[in-house]
């Protein structure tokens, strides 16, 4: 397991806006990228060709759930994640670490790992780091990340420096088991991906100060990048966006910088004026399935009765298939009448406006326009309210 497949160039600025590129075992990924999350191996409602289609160069997949069901050791038998959801595309695998959070009342955090109870046969599991990182080998996604402790919003200083400082050790018990896999002691392990990358989690809560020995110390680490984990749960946005241009720029400048869970449109033009390269959020997924769908004018609700009879597009600006060839008269139909169609042509649509902002994000940077760009997005994206 050599760890030679990946690698990072940041090709111009704008400001502290950053336009780069990633290599991976998979392919190239071009940043600012946003990454659709297929919690089980599968963006909920999307074909991978409709994924292809609307740009997305990179997914995400989820530990906790491919460690449950069909297992690691399946999918590592199968040639590995890739191979067994038929994604030739890189992946990237988040360590299970916030889904144990979430089990309040079904885990235990102790110096060993997290101890938690299945949500699916409540059966006990104990995820360790070191099991975290073996977990990830076997899936053999392209980017790893480390076990970290998730805290809660809000959560009192003194209990926040503990979780960080179990975070930091976390990460470095992370990294030893993953270059002893490299190094060929594997243990039984079987490797799907020689070239996988690893990257650290910064956490400290709200309090900079934490934020900054956690970003130093986790850079020190020699992870191939880094993440801001910790953050969109329940936190002011002003306090969010505070919290990431700190910590950015406290990050190593040659690796990407990865901001985990946060993500409304707004939310990626603002962490990109502040220095980050890659999101991830369930958010237009999610939304597209209860009905929010995302514009260029701002987010609508499909189910309101004033586009019951509105022949237009989603939204005029927008090339998706659902808005080259559908309604929102037609949406709303499917909607009401709870077809599962209407689900898959919302989500392509959600998703299409996600990837689509990113590459315009990455051009502006290019052309250095970003901060046009920037005021412009965020005055057209207030226009509309949710409830439109």
């Amino acid at each position: 397991m050599s760890g030679n497949g990946f690698g990072f160039t940041l090709h111009s600025t704008d400001g502290v806006a950053r336009r780069g590129e990633f290599k991976t075992p998979h392919g190239l990924v071009q940043t600012p990228a946003f990454m659709p999350v297929g919690t089980q191996g599968s963006v909920k409602a999307m074909r991978h060709r409709d994924l292809e289609e609307a740009g997305a160069q990179i997914i995400l997949g989820n530990t906790y759930h491919l460690y449950l069901r069909p297992g690691d050791e399946l999918i590592a038998r199968r040639g590995g994640l890739h191979r067994f959801i038929g994604w030739p595309h890189p992946i990237l695998t988040d360590s299970g670490g916030y889904q144990v959070f979430s089990l309040a009342d079904r885990r235990t955090i102790t110096e060993d790992g997290a101890e938690f109870r299945s949500h699916l046969d409540g059966s006990p599991h104990l995820l360790t780091p070191e099991r975290a990182v073996d977990i990830q080998a076997r899936l053999g996604s392209d980017i790893a990340m480390v076990l970290d402790e998730c805290l809660a919003y809000p959560a009192s200083r003194d209990e926040a420096a503990r979780s960080t400082e179990r975070s930091v050790r976390w990460a470095r018990r992370c990294r030893s088991r993953l270059l002893e896999l490299r190094g060929g002691r594997t243990d039984g392990v079987d490797v799907s991906n020689a070239g996988q990358a690893q990257f650290g989690i910064v956490q400290g809560g709200v309090f900079q100060d934490l934020r900054d020995e956690s970003a130093a110390s986790t850079a020190a680490i020699g992870f191939e990048g880094c993440a801001i984990g910790g953050l969109g749960v329940g936190e002011p946005v002003d306090v969010m966006y505070s919290v990431v241009a700190d910590t950015a720029r406290r990050l190593p400048e040659h690796q990407p910088r990865y901001l985990m869970g946060a993500g409304t449109p707004q939310d990626l033009v603002e962490c990109v004026a502040r220095g980050i390269d890659m999101f991830d959020c369930v958010l237009p997924t999610r939304n597209a399935r209860n009905g929010q769908l995302f514009t260029s004018e701002g987010r609508i609700n499909i189910k309101n009765a004033r586009f019951a009879e509105d022949d237009g597009p989603v939204d005029p600006q927008c090339g998706c298939y659902t808005c080259r060839t559908h309604s929102r008269a037609y949406l709303r139909h499917l909607y009401m009448a709870a077809e599962m169609t209407a689900g898959a042509l919302n989500t392509l649509h959600n998703l299409s406006f996600y990837l689509d902002t990113m590459q315009r994000i990455r051009e502006a940077i290019s052309l250095r326009t970003f901060d046009t760009f920037r005021q412009e997005f965020l005055r057209s994206a207030s226009r509309l309210s949710l409830d439109s």
